[in-house]
């Protein structure tokens, strides 16, 4: 069985990160998990992509304009980075502040969205809606550019309350009322963007945000019980200090990072999963300011996260991308990257333009008969290519113990794709068919064929669809 150190490792690298290779989890193992907790929460501290290296080999990353571009791009990053947690907290929020491309149709405009998910989502919640308020693709997806003082569009009040914030309500309570909507839609008339700027003869330029303080309604608004001439930063200040929104935002934390829940429509009525788990998230909101780090840090640290192992089914892109860090491939840029992010895509996870603002839902729900065999022929294939260095790695790893039993040969290859663990009906069908073809001597074409098929053979289990 794993060692419970590399068990336990593995655990937070898939969480908070997209999984890891074996000599990752000995490395972060070796400088213990409370030291690389701090290492994931401060994304700085490691070099980012080397963004001029990469636009030599795909000419388009200048630009960035299309979406599938865009799309491929995020993959490698995921797969490539330094920095697990930043790219894996843009996921979140993602997840949560959904834009889409289907209404945008620039790329770029989605990316520069993600990239202040980046930089912002590890910090303030306060400071990261505020972003969000003035974020141009989000202005424009959900009209707040066509909301005037004399003729309120609620779109973006509506969305921020029900979805990005508070949430419909909780303990069976609402959490606000169709008058707050429509204050708060008057506090953010005047927030608009510039006009993009066409792409020729120059490139094109993105749209910017702009307040219009014209066309500002500065009248007193009453939200959520206060009064005053307020403004959208106002609007955020209320929000932020909510017992509604602590819940929320600890409830979707819990959802994303520990354990699958019920879907966001149900939370209104149904009490969370794990109330403890949830109070503790909920505490540290407040006691930190409203930073997210902090949360993750005390949830990270906690038993509840610890114990929570293969609680969550994986999403698409974490399917892929977990694969991918494991048989490193891509680990620099080459042909073939822009079909490898569309596996994602034909998982059911269509990143940058999610099916509504609600987002996707997740848990049992990402999976149906089309996706898991998408899913299945996708992690087989990777792990049953022999010339994959990541592959050859495991293959090496196996074959350093010496000539082993089919038992021995199913745990290690368990515990080098990330301490994975079988229910024992089938572990014990695996080692029977493993043990079928005699005994497993290194150094053989039969043995690493036998290695790589024992791979394949776990990737298309239920349990690896788990993280």
């Amino acid at each position: 069985m794993a060692n419970n150190d590399i068990a336990l490792m593995a655990h937070l690298m898939r969480r908070a990160g997209f999984g890891a290779s074996y000599e990752e989890l000995e490395r972060r193992a070796a400088a213990g998990y409370e030291a690389t907790v701090e290492d994931l929460l401060n994304p700085a501290n490691r070099p980012s992509l080397e963004m001029d290296v990469l636009e030599r080999r795909f000419v388009d990353w200048r630009e960035m304009n299309a979406l599938e571009v865009n799309q491929a791009f995020w993959t490698y990053a995921m797969i490539n980075t330094e920095r697990p947690l930043e790219e894996k907290i843009a996921l979140f929020w993602h997840g949560i502040f959904c834009t889409g491309n289907s209404k945008c149709e620039h790329g770029r405009q989605i990316k520069l969205q993600i990239d202040m998910f980046r930089q912002h989502g590890l910090g303030s919640f306060r400071d990261l809606l505020l972003g969000l308020s003035s974020d141009p693709s989000m202005i424009f997806y959900l009209d707040n550019c066509m909301s005037h003082k004399d003729a309120i569009n609620e779109n973006w009040g509506r969305e921020l309350l029900e979805l990005f914030s508070m949430g419909v309500g909780m303990d069976g309570e609402a959490n606000y009322s169709e008058d707050d909507v429509k204050e708060c839609a008057r506090a953010f008339t005047g927030w608009t963007i510039t006009n993009a700027i066409p792409r020729y003869p120059y490139g094109r330029y993105e749209a910017g945000f702009i307040y219009n303080p014209d066309d500002h309604d500065e009248d007193n608004k009453t939200f959520l019980g206060e009064t005053g001439n307020f403004n959208g930063d106002d609007i955020i200040d209320i929000i932020a200090r909510q017992p509604s929104t602590a819940r929320f935002i600890s409830r979707h934390i819990y959802n994303f990072f520990v354990a699958d829940d019920v879907q966001v429509p149900a939370w209104q009525n149904t009490p969370p999963r794990d109330e403890e788990a949830i109070k503790m998230l909920e505490d540290e909101y407040f006691r930190s300011g409203y930073n997210i780090g902090s949360m993750l840090r005390v949830l990270f640290n906690s038993d509840a996260f610890k114990n929570a192992r293969f609680a969550k089914v994986k999403s698409p892109a974490e399917a892929v991308i977990g694969t991918m860090r494991v048989v490193k491939d891509f680990t620099s840029p080459k042909p073939g990257l822009h079909n490898l992010a569309s596996n994602i895509r034909y998982m059911g996870q269509d990143l940058m333009n999610p099916p509504t603002v609600e987002g996707w839902h997740t848990g049992g729900e990402w999976i149906d008969s089309g996706t898991l065999v998408e899913r299945i022929n996708f992690a087989a294939d990777q792990v049953g290519n022999l010339e994959l260095p990541g592959v050859q790695d495991m293959v090496a790893r196996v074959g350093s113990d010496g000539p082993s039993t089919a038992e021995q040969v199913v745990d290690r290859c368990l515990e080098l794709l990330g301490a994975y663990e079988l229910a024992d009906d089938t572990r014990a069908q695996l080692i029977d068919h493993v043990g079928r073809s005699g005994d497993l001597i290194p150094g053989t074409p039969e043995f690493s064929q036998r290695v790589g098929q024992t791979l394949q053979l776990i990737v298309s289990t239920q349990e690896y669809q788990f993280a």
